[in-house]
């Protein structure tokens, strides 16, 4: 070490190795959908805006997806699906360790009800169909943490 240095050997070492680890992967958000025509078109506005996605024809798989894998950050979900529904999904998933992910419900037949209960299961949004692809892009960008 010479007289110049600011940091110790030690010092040095470990800012190298901080240097050295890795960077994350961006999330991912997770699209769920029973009709394939609405879960790909929003999957394909994702992804030409760059962002990311995996999609599931059903709560179920959506469940198993988002239990698995820690790279999805954010569920865009359909309300009205069968056999279990947007809102049974988020209530499954407040109750897993994924407690805290991000959810964005999109509807194209929504009540007030549902509105209401969304909302009490700590929603990011509530977005009628047709979707304002703007403000889908807005919301998933903020959601995700891409600038």
């Amino acid at each position: 070490m010479s007289d110049l240095d600011i940091l110790s050997d030690e010092e040095r070492e470990a800012l190298n190795e901080l240097l050295r680890v890795p960077t994350l992967a961006p999330l991912r958000a997770l699209v769920v959908d029973d009709d394939p025509d609405s879960r790909e078109l929003l999957a394909e506005i994702l992804a030409l805006h760059g962002i990311e996605c995996t999609t599931a024809s059903n709560a179920s798989t959506a469940f198993e997806l988002l239990m698995q894998d820690r790279g999805l950050g954010l569920l865009i979900t359909d309300l009205r699906m069968f056999p279990a529904t947007g809102l049974d999904l988020i209530r499954q998933l407040r109750e897993s360790e994924r407690a805290a992910l991000p959810i964005i419900i999109i509807s194209g037949d929504a009540a007030v009800q549902d509105a209401i209960e969304a909302m009490h299961l700590s929603v990011v949004d509530f977005l009628l169909k047709p979707i304002d692809a703007n403000q889908l892009l807005q919301l998933v960008r903020r959601e995700l943490g891409i600038s």
